[in-house]
């Protein structure tokens, strides 16, 4: 959205709107040319807000939020999909869901796990090799968009899976995942996925400590200071394809307390990262012993450690081979941290649930789940601390730990519950209420062009519906945040929708961040997993760079180049080979070439399928009906279906994608003669 478009709606919404006064915008023509509609119906518009009974505020949102047939939202929301395993791509203002990009699980629709090449590949290589069977579910939290002078440049996005310590890449050339990573020496990842101000790196870091110096795995609970760590990961980036560069990566052994959520230092704090912690008590639990549940334990102080990582210093220290390498990847050792001088703790209120940079880089919002306060440290501050050795002591572990009073700029009482900020680049910060189920608007301070006199004050606060978690403002995790919109990701929806039986779906809720007051404009149910975190990016900045169909047909999906097995119309035929029968086929509308298909039982049958479309739109489907396998093809897209023809039978396979009038009739026969 442009600046004039966004001031003007500020001033619109700045006036109280009324039905009669949107009924007379109506008849002046003026709402009804915005939408191409006459004056006649636009007083059908009006006729229609009073007959549902809408408010002027319902009428005005409604409006403001409409994205017309054939015109396209502002921006659109990457949300993880939690244990759904999958991204969600929403449209905003509208709140449409566009797109489901299947991740860590299968998807029928998109034959993402059901025999496809390159989506088994990645599946069975982001799976721990110490296991059988590839791992076909996982639990998406915190995505991040790549980023090009600390703000997103819309080449790829980043994903964590985090019940098993992986971490996906998504290409946005076509929004398709494009490499799964099982890290090493990570068992879990709650948050901790952001890139750095230029992706030279991506950074996922543990949540639950493990015995990772332990050659089989496992040590008592009773060890667990001895033996349980923790682990920052900086995921080296391939600039030119986003894929992770293992060689170029490293870990920074962190002590055994439970790492949360973080965030990359941009402008003024460019070269740190920052990540909240719980469970500093290092509690195990254990009720069925006599101790007390771990919950119990894990609040028992009133202070946890933010963690301040200096990675460009880390950098240094791996350069002069100052690491230890375990598990194929290097790793700073926790000593080494410490002697280096690149970690250092500040108490943070405890159980802290988020730790945000603002746009400028100066403030660092800590906001602890116990405490009715937003707690801002300076960068300044801390580095002051740091060189001047400024510590109130040491952790267990010998880590050092900054003076309270000499990093914290400032609190800010914002209310119940406070858990996560974003910000919009005028000075405010938006803070998420757990508790009271609600947003504060505050001020930051002089460093962000906020006056003395104004800052640090709470502005506002919007009820929400229900127990809010995350929220997202446009392009709120970088320099260029925006004062436009803001998605509260709410956990509860109780008697906001339909009700559609025991499990509810979460709530999505739009809100109006543009003029002095924030306005609730729009609810959306999600009803496929449960997102955790979302980041919102112009589509100004997508533009020109998603393709509508594959630049050149026969293109592999994963490597973006053309395909050795890709057919051409010309070139479709079928090679017995003895064991195995390579099935060279086009496919276009109407109809698959070969469309007849004859092996013996116990072949092994290649499908090199190839959708030779031009055409945006033109997806073509393959399945194969008792075979498990299933496939999607894009125009331009080249993917191979292997299957074992284990038994006789004539079956008939045909295409899953509606594709043209003689859609039912694209078919063929795959013939298992007996062996």
């Amino acid at each position: 959205m442009t600046e004039e478009a966004v001031e003007g709606r500020r001033k619109w919404l700045s006036t109280p709107v009324l039905i009669l006064a949107v009924i007379v915008g109506l008849v002046l023509g003026v709402v009804g040319a915005r939408f191409g509609f006459g004056v006649a119906t636009g007083g059908n518009l009006a006729a229609v807000a009073s007959e549902r009974g809408l408010s002027g505020e319902q009428a005005e949102a409604a409006l403001a939020t409409f994205v017309p047939p054939g015109e396209h939202d502002e921006y659109l929301l990457f949300a993880s999909g939690g244990h759904s395993g999958q991204m969600h791509v929403i449209g905003v203002p509208s709140m449409r869901l566009l797109k489901t990009i299947p991740v860590f699980a299968p998807d029928a629709w998109s034959g993402y796990g059901f025999g496809a090449d390159w989506t088994m590949e990645l599946l069975e290589h982001g799976s721990d090799p110490a296991k059988n069977d590839p791992l076909l579910w996982g639990d998406t939290h915190h995505p991040a968009l790549s980023e090009t002078d600390g703000d997103y440049d819309g080449r790829f996005l980043y994903i964590n899976d985090r019940a098993n310590g992986r971490i996906a890449l998504v290409d946005l050339r076509d929004f398709k995942t494009r490499e799964i990573y099982d890290i090493p020496n990570l068992q879990t990842s709650h948050g901790g996925v952001f890139a750095t101000p230029n992706t030279e790196y991506v950074h996922i870091s543990a949540k639950t400590p493990s015995p990772l110096w332990e050659p089989d795995g496992f040590a008592e609970l009773d060890e667990y200071e001895e033996k349980f760590r923790g682990m920052s990961t900086f995921l080296s980036v391939d600039q030119d394809t986003g894929h992770f560069i293992a060689d170029e990566s490293f870990q920074i052994e962190l002590p055994p307390y439970n790492q949360d959520l973080a965030d990359a230092g941009k402008l003024a704090s460019d070269g740190y990262a920052f990540i909240n912690s719980y469970n500093t008590e290092m509690a195990t639990g254990g009720i069925l012993e006599g101790e007390p549940p771990l919950e119990t334990g894990a609040v028992a102080a009133d202070f946890d450690y933010l963690h301040i990582i200096d990675w460009h210093k880390a950098e240094q220290v791996v350069a002069e081979g100052k690491y230890v390498e375990h598990n194929g990847m290097r790793v700073i050792t926790l000593d080494t941290a410490i002697e280096e001088g690149l970690l250092h703790f500040a108490p943070e209120p405890r159980n802290p649930h988020g730790v945000d940079i603002s746009p400028d880089g100066n403030y660092i919002v800590v906001s602890g789940k116990l405490d009715p306060n937003t707690t801002i440290y300076s960068i300044e501050r801390i580095e002051r601390a740091i060189a001047e050795q400024d510590f109130e002591g040491h952790d267990p572990f010998g880590v050092p730990i900054l003076t309270f009073d000499s990093v914290v700029e400032a609190q800010v009482e914002v209310g119940g519950g406070p858990l996560h900020t974003q910000f919009d680049g005028d000075g405010h910060a938006y803070t998420s209420l757990f508790v009271e189920s609600a947003v504060a608007k505050w001020t930051l301070g002089p460093e962000a062009g906020v006056s003395e006199g104004d800052a640090w004050e709470l502005l506002d606060k919007i009820p929400v519906h229900y127990n809010i978690g995350h929220l997202a403002t446009s392009h709120g995790d970088t320099v260029g945040a925006t004062r436009d919109w803001l998605v509260a990701m709410n956990k509860w929806s109780v008697d906001r929708h339909t009700p559609v039986g025991t499990l509810h779906p979460q709530n999505f809720q739009l809100i109006d961040v543009s003029g002095d007051e924030m306005r609730l404009v729009r609810d959306m149910p999600i009803g496929f997993g449960e997102p955790h975190y979302a980041q919102m990016i112009s589509v100004d900045v997508l533009e020109n760079q998603v393709w509508a169909t594959y630049p050149e047909v026969g293109m592999d999906t994963l490597t973006k180049e053309l395909s050795p097995v890709a057919t051409t119309y010309e070139d479709a035929r079928i090679e017995d080979n003895g064991d195995v029968v390579d099935v060279y086929m086009a496919v276009l509308r109407s109809h698959f070439k070969p469309d007849v298909v004859r092996v013996r039982e116990g072949q092994t049958v290649n499908f090199h399928l190839t959708n030779i479309e031009t055409a945006q739109d033109a997806t073509h489907g393959f399945a194969i009906p008792g075979y498990n396998a299933q496939a999607s093809l894009d125009p331009g897209e080249t993917l191979t279906v292997t299957i074992d023809a284990d038994r006789t039978g004539s079956w008939g396979f045909y295409c899953t994608e509606f594709c043209s009038a003689l859609h039912l009739e694209m078919q063929g026969w795959l013939l298992v003669e007996p062996g």
